[in-house]
C-alpha cells in the first residue's frame, strides 16, 4: 500500500498528529511530504539535510583540531563553532520551525474537516429499510448478498498489491462519505461488509455506498 497519511487532499487528526511527530522528532519535511505538502515538505527536508550536512562538516573540522592538539604539544587553536557549524545549525533550527508551522497547519486541517463530517452526519437518522426495499435495493447491486441486517461482497483481484490498493480507494470513500464499512482481506480477496449500526440494519446508504465500491472496483479490474 502507498504509505501516506492523507487521502485526496483530505487527512485524519491522527494523520496530522502522525506528521507532526515525523516533522518535530524525526525529519524535518518527513510528515508535511508523506500528507502531500509538497512545496513545504520539500524545503523543509532539504533545509535539514543541508543542515545536518554542514554541521558534519564541522564535526569532522573540530574533531581533526582536537586530535592534532597532542601533536603540536597542546598549543594548537582551540577548537570553535566557526561558520559551517553556526550556518548548519541555523538551517536545522529553520526547517524545524517550517515544518512546526506546517504541521499546525495540518491539525487545523484536520479538525475543520472533523468538524464537516459531524456536521454532515447530523440531521434526521437514516431509517432502516423493510424487507420489500431491501429486496428492490439488492437488484441494483446484483453483485452484493444479504447477511443478516449487512449486505457483503467479495471483490478478487490479481494479486495482493491490487486488492490492497482496492482497499485503500475504499478507505477514502469511506471517509468522504463518513460510513464504514467492516473489511476482511485474504491475499488478492476483500470482502466488504455494510451495515447502518445507528439504523440497526439496512438503509439507503449502505446501497449507495455499495455501488461506490462496485465502480471504484470495475476501474482496477
Amino acid at each position: 500500500m502507498k504509505l501516506s497519511l492523507a487521502e485526496r487532499g483530505r487527512i485524519s487528526r491522527a494523520g496530522a498528529r502522525n506528521a507532526m511527530a515525523l516533522n518535530l522528532l524525526a525529519t524535518p519535511g518527513l510528515g508535511s511530504l508523506l500528507c502531500r505538502r509538497w512545496v513545504a515538505g520539500s524545503g523543509q527536508l532539504l533545509l535539514s539535510l543541508a543542515g545536518c550536512a554542514f554541521v558534519c562538516v564541522w564535526f569532522v573540522k573540530v574533531m581533526a583540531q582536537l586530535y592534532a592538539l597532542p601533536y603540536a604539544g597542546g598549543q594548537g587553536p582551540e577548537p570553535r563553532v566557526g561558520w559551517i557549524g553556526e550556518t548548519g545549525a541555523g538551517l536545522v533550527a529553520v526547517a524545524w520551525v517550517w515544518s512546526l508551522a506546517t504541521s499546525l497547519s495540518l491539525m487545523g486541517q484536520a479538525a475543520r474537516e472533523g468538524a464537516g463530517r459531524l456536521a454532515n452526519s447530523g440531521g434526521p437518522p437514516r431509517l432502516k429499510l423493510g424487507p420489500d426495499a431491501v429486496a428492490s435495493a439488492l437488484r441494483s447491486v446484483p453483485d452484493w448478498r444479504r447477511n443478516g441486517d449487512a449486505i457483503c461482497r467479495t471483490f478478487v483481484f490479481k494479486d495482493f498489491p491490487a486488492a490492497m490498493k482496492f482497499v485503500e480507494a475504499v478507505a477514502g470513500i469511506a471517509e468522504r462519505e463518513w460510513h464504514h464499512p467492516d473489511i476482511l482481506v485474504q491475499w488478492n480477496k476483500v470482502t466488504l461488509t455494510l451495515t447502518t449500526h445507528d439504523a440497526g440494519g439496512l438503509t439507503d446508504r449502505d446501497f449507495a455506498l455499495a455501488s461506490m465500491f462496485d465502480l471504484s472496483a470495475n476501474e482496477r479490474q
